[in-house]
């Protein structure tokens, strides 16, 4: 079946928007780039600080509450009915509920070819790149690492404390049908 969806998988700085641009870069054809910073950042201010919405702890820990599932569902939906159109898109997203968000994501898009891919970093590398970045807080690199991976079946795994993000999006495009 032609890929028609790349749903790229990892923890919190662990290179996944990185390889998203090499893929867009190296790929065939146009491919649309959504990730989960993107639905999060399109969240009223309201909801990043309220019971419904998402939540961040002190050490990293995301937790979401029952608006914000409502919402995620109509995220996926209309990534998969971009796909339905004839868009190709690459999903950079974080698995915080291991196979139960992969669950949500198969069900959406079921009937089209999807490359499942995890994007694995030591924690402490992510946990490097974290602080370096200044964006997140910190800890939650290192608590997702493995976390988001729990449970999860993938077509192909990169490990992007061992390769640059070229090198991964090139091994994903080898696998691209």
């Amino acid at each position: 079946m032609t890929t028609q969806v790349i749903v790229l998988n990892g923890g919190s700085s662990s290179g996944k928007s990185g390889i998203v641009r090499c893929l867009q870069a190296v790929l065939p054809g146009a491919w649309l780039a959504f990730g989960t910073d993107t639905f999060v950042d399109a969240l009223p201010a309201s909801m990043r600080t309220g019971d419904g919405g998402i939540g961040f702890g002190p050490d990293g820990e995301v937790v979401v509450g029952t608006e914000f599932r409502v919402l995620e569902a109509a995220w996926i939906e209309g990534v998969a009915a971009m796909v339905r159109a004839g868009a190709r898109v690459v999903v950079d997203e974080v698995f915080i509920g291991g196979a139960g968000s992969q669950g949500r994501w198969r069900q959406a898009l079921d009937g089209f070819g999807v490359l499942w891919v995890g994007v694995r970093c030591d924690a402490a590398v992510a946990a490097g790149r974290e602080v370096a970045r200044g964006d997140r807080v910190v800890g939650m690199a290192a608590s997702q690492a493995e976390l988001v991976h729990r449970g999860v079946t993938y077509d192909l795994e990169v490990d992007t404390a061992h390769a640059e993000s070229m090198e991964c999006a090139r091994t994903i495009a080898a696998h691209v049908g």
